[in-house]
């Protein structure tokens, strides 16, 4: 037990993780922090403002109503993975909210809600519980402490002789005296902030690790959900934008004659995308698009292909910078009994959202809401400011729901369209993407060309270990510098693997292209684990080991992959018989602080691979609700399992060459294996969960494949010659 202060500022945007089993005094004297803890941010706004009569808002993320309501308002974006839900039971575990009460809702951008992992206000990294579980929990306690005090003036007694349970508090003396959190809502809202709470022990837990069922399920099954593409304005238009298809062409003239001359389409404008084209609804604008007289200037980049970016990358693999250096690569390699060389490549992937890019602006001359399915709220923020120049707090942004993120919906070139194309016409206006449109101008998973060798030596023990990594850099683009020639999001992955390998070496050449490349579920570990446990394949076979028994000699000082390969190896029944024409392959990976090992079970039916299996086994920490780990754990198989069998994104002619489902096609029903999850229990602080289930999905399927023919599988998508 030990005692932690809580500051105002500490309380709303730190990353200090304060543990479980806290016993953190409470003082009875008043304090002099304000009352509602009102709060001018950077963002604009005062979160929260004086309550409401009847309502207690004791910090930006709480509020409860005389109704016995609880709302809780999440600066973290909903695409799927269960963040509403999580972080509000982080929140009313603490509070010792009744369930059945708690509602959740986006929060607006402020600087309240920044993640303290980030630095901003965004969702990614797999970083929305781990971020803020300690913050959203002095949330939940702060709350409850006000609320007991409010109680225990009530009843002239010390809050020492109460307690919290099911939204309400309770003299522990009297059973008939205790007021809900509704009935106190009022009162509570008149006492100071304290400058110190309780928190509970992981034993007290009542919601934290239950499988409880998620808040926005019921509307998403009725239909009530908003997401983006659903929003609907008073005297909102919709636009579509004509891109030209050449990467970084500009266009040069259009005639927008036809277009106008439709039902429907109200204006032709050019804007920093191309030509938008904005009418009464979307199929106006598509067909007003389509009737578009555009010249677009493409020479800068009409002969660039992929054979011609894959020779690009090969050039230079030898030339990159030193991302990891143990031991003597050259000399070990020398000394080795056998080596092995090999070259894996992976492609450029597309995120394919469910739900294509859209988003809607309604700009004013003093004044801009920006209601968008995103998943950063401060860059949504700052890029209507660049583009209406209006300051920070007169730009409100109203966080849908996600159809799908997967690190997409971070960029701003969706949002850059709709504020654009409101500032033009002075109305709200919707900018709907189609399929094509999604594709064909996606910020992609990079293409990169990995040069791999390996020693071992007469014994078999695994010597040497070289990775020479060659392709485009996320952050270069961001930056829009290529820095020092040195790229985190590149490597990981790559530089961290847990074998314990004497001799090892790895580098990194940054080679950008004009394809815009970003943050695809995982990033860098989505390739790097492909790349990394396959050829780790190939050398244990070279040295005649079994996979299983050749990660877990080499894990000592890792025993957290060594115990997800044991859980899922054992689950899986590694070693026991499987039908003829059957093969099993194992792969582990750690990401976003999570660890992650997978076996898979393929075969061959006339060229395809199938999966019929996939058993995983996760140790992500504390676990908030398991049921959302699981799901997230099928979801990211199946995301994974569609780049490793189908998944390609190729160029020529500066085009990209994919449109749509067809020739980009997803993972259908038929084709998804059984899937069984396995939880680690652990009191581990907790890691992320929404990406670290990708990076060993296509490594497990592809050892499975190498198991089966003897022949590795050094590119994706895995095809059989």
């Amino acid at each position: 037990m030990k005692k932690v202060k809580l500051t105002r500022r500490e309380f709303l945007i730190t990353s200090t993780v304060t543990g479980g089993g806290l016993m953190i005094a409470f003082s009875l004297a008043g304090c002099e922090q304000d009352r509602g803890l009102q709060v001018q941010t950077e963002a604009g706004g005062e979160l929260p403002p004086e309550s409401d009569e009847g309502e207690f808002r004791p910090n930006a993320w709480l509020s409860i109503n005389s109704d016995d309501t609880v709302t809780i308002r999440v600066g973290s974006s909903e695409m799927g993975q269960g963040t509403l839900t999580g972080i509000a039971m982080l929140i009313a575990d603490e509070l010792d909210a009744d369930w059945s009460k708690v509602r959740a809702e986006h929060a607006p951008a402020d600087e309240a809600f920044t993640n303290p992992i980030i630095g901003r206000q965004h969702t990614g990294g797999s970083t929305a519980i781990r971020g803020f579980w300690p913050i959203v929990r002095k949330a939940g306690a702060v709350g409850r402490e006000m609320l007991m005090h409010a109680a225990a003036l009530q009843w002239d007694v010390h809050p020492d002789v109460c307690h919290t349970e099911n939204g309400a508090v309770i003299h522990e003396a009297c059973d008939h005296h205790n007021l809900s959190y509704g009935e106190l809502a009022d009162a509570a809202s008149q006492l100071p902030i304290p400058d110190s709470v309780f928190l509970k022990e992981p034993d007290e837990f009542v919601l934290i690790g239950k499988s409880i069922p998620r808040l926005d399920t019921p509307d998403k099954v009725n239909g009530k959900a908003v997401f983006g593409i659903d929003v609907d304005l008073p005297g909102m238009l919709t636009a579509t934008v004509a891109r030209c298809p050449v990467k970084d062409g500009k266009m040069i003239r259009f005639d927008a004659g036809k277009a106008l001359a439709l039902p429907g389409v109200k204006r032709v404008e050019a804007i920093s995308a191309g030509v938008a084209v904005i009418a009464d609804h979307y199929w106006a604008a598509k067909q007003g698009r389509d009737a578009l007289d555009v010249e677009w200037d493409t020479a800068a980049n009409a002969s660039l292909d992929s054979a011609g970016i894959e020779a690009q990358f090969k050039a230079v693999v030898d030339s990159g910078l030193i991302e990891r250096d143990d031991g003597d690569i050259t000399e070990s390699l020398g000394a080795a009994a056998k080596t092995l060389e090999a070259v894996y490549s992976v492609p450029y992937q597309a995120h394919v959202c469910m739900e294509p890019m859209n988003a809607t602006a309604d700009v004013r001359s003093d004044s801009c809401d920006v209601y968008a399915p995103t998943q950063g709220q401060t860059s949504t923020q700052n890029t209507a400011m660049r583009i209406t120049g209006l300051p920070r707090e007169k730009v409100r942004v109203h966080t849908t729901f996600l159809g799908g993120g997967f690190g997409r919906r971070s960029e701003q070139d969706f949002i850059a369209d709709a504020v654009e194309c409101s500032k033009i016409v002075g109305q709200p206006v919707k900018v709907v993407w189609s399929r094509e449109d999604d594709i064909m101008h996606d910020q992609y998973r990079p293409s990169t060309y990995n040069l791999l060798r390996g020693g071992i030596d007469a014994k078999g023990n695994m010597l040497a270990w070289e990775h020479r990594i060659a392709g485009p850099s996320i952050m270069a683009r961001v930056s829009g510098s290529e820095g020092d020639g040195h790229d985190w999001s590149s490597t990981e992955g790559a530089k961290n693997i847990p074998y314990a390998i004497a001799n090892q070496r790895v580098t990194y050449a940054m080679s950008n292209t004009p394809v815009p490349v970003g943050f695809w579920r995982s990033v860098g570990s989505s390739q790097n684990a492909y790349v990394t446990e396959c050829f780790f394949d190939e050398l244990a076979k070279l040295a005649g080991r079994d996979p299983v028994e050749a990660r877990l000699e080499l894990m000592n000082e890792h025993p957290r992959h060594a115990g997800v390969v044991r859980l899922a190896a054992k689950k899986a029944g590694w070693g026991k018989k499987l039908p003829s024409g059957h093969a099993r392959g194992i792969a582990v990976a750690e990401s976003f602080a999570s660890y992650v090992a997978m076996v898979a079970e393929v075969s061959i039916d006339n060229g395809d691979v199938r999966v019929h299996r996939m058993t995983c086994a996760i140790d992500c920490g504390m676990t908030v609700n398991p049921n959302s780990i699981r799901a997230q754990m099928e979801g990211a198989i199946v995301y994974g399992l569609t780049a490793t069998l189908k998944g390609e994104i190729t160029i020529a002619g500066g085009q990209i060459q994919q449109r749509n489902f067809d020739d980009y096609p997803l993972l259908r029903l038929e084709e998804c294996p059984d899937i069984d999850v396995h939880i680690v229990d652990s009191e581990q602080a907790p890691g992320g969960v929404g990406e670290p289930g990708v990076p060993p999905t296509a490594p497990a399927v592809a050892n499975a494949v190498f198991a089966l023919t003897g022949k590795p599988v050094r590119r994706l998508p895995i095809q059989i010659a």
